[in-house]
């Protein structure tokens, strides 16, 4: 029961096999939603969802939120759809820009009209800080002007503009959640394009050096995967649209989130190496949350220090 429903509500994750989707699944799984998964599984991996794989109220449904006829079918009965869905990566946007757009920008469009059709209630949409660029103000506002900077950000960008045009043409409630470097347990480590702390975390576990592209000095807002999974469903149970920064409010260069890893797992002999700079990336990230806070209590409970020991925990 959910807000006094005597039903299970029920709810559509895409990309519900990926990283940020197979937790967000669990918990809605906890709270006695019922979850239908949509994966293509092509970055995705259905071992995310073991833990639940079990439960009654879980649907796995593999195919790509660009077939628009299974997705319309899909979100039969739905009453929020948290779209998480991508291609998530700011060197492959570079290397292959066009597969990026499909995924994101067609993928983005193709959710939000059959959330339409559907009569969906509501669209709670993954963004990117990346839709910033490299403006030099800190921290970043929602109201800044958005300089993207990679294919990756532009498609973020064009979804949220996507979002907001269905909100104001149709009336469908749209949310986007501009995250800042999301991490925890599950995040894949073996990738080319690995996000960060899950390829400092293998690499030091393999007694190598971690390799840090700049000078070091860069910094990063790191938000734990608990508190992006709340923040999704806040949104989706208030009734405000937009979009908003969802991060910790503080950051961190990656020379001290290195030196902070290898103290934790005990590898101080270990050096990082450097190495030139990624096409693509920017200095430094810093989220303003006051909004998401005043719209819909969002509030992050997680310091770096707790995020990193549960996530080093989980790959050990």
């Amino acid at each position: 029961m959910i807000n006094g429903q005597s039903e299970p509500v029920k709810v559509l994750v895409t990309g519900g096999a990926g990283f940020i989707g197979s937790h967000l699944t669990e918990e809605l799984l906890d709270m006695g939603y019922r979850v239908c998964v949509v994966d293509d599984l092509s970055t995705g991996s259905l071992d995310n969802l073991k833990q639940v794989s079990s439960n009654p109220g879980l649907e796995v449904r593999c195919f790509s939120v660009n077939d628009r006829d299974l997705l319309l079918k899909a979100c039969k009965g739905v009453r929020y759809i948290f779209h998480q869905a991508a291609i998530p990566s700011v060197p492959r946007s570079i290397s292959d820009p066009l597969s990026t757009n499909h995924a994101n920008v067609n993928g983005t469009l193709s959710v939000l009209v059959a959330a339409r059709d559907a009569g969906v209630k509501k669209v709670v949409y993954a963004s990117s800080s990346s839709v910033y660029g490299d403006t030099p103000t800190l921290p970043k506002v929602e109201e800044m002007v958005p300089n993207p900077l990679s294919p990756y950000a532009v498609s973020k960008m064009a979804g949220e503009h996507y979002c907001a045009a269905f909100t104001a043409s149709y009336g469908l409630a749209t949310t986007s959640l501009r995250y800042f470097n999301v991490y925890g347990p599950r995040q894949a480590a073996d990738s080319a394009y690995a996000a960060v702390i899950p390829k400092f975390i293998s690499l030091i576990k393999k007694g190598k050096p971690p390799q840090i592209f700049g000078d070091g000095c860069q910094s990063r807002d790191f938000t734990f995967i608990k508190d992006v999974v709340r923040a999704n469903i806040l949104a989706a149970q208030s009734p405000e649209t937009g979009a908003y920064n969802i991060g910790s409010g503080m950051r961190i260069s990656l020379s001290e989130l290195c030196s902070q890893m290898l103290k934790m797992m005990d590898r101080t002999d270990i050096t990082p190496v450097y190495a030139s700079p990624r096409p693509g990336d920017v200095l430094h990230s810093l989220a303003e949350i006051s909004l998401a806070k005043i719209a819909f209590g969002y509030n992050p409970l997680y310091s770096l220090e707790q995020g990193l020991k549960a996530t080093i925990e989980d790959y050990e």
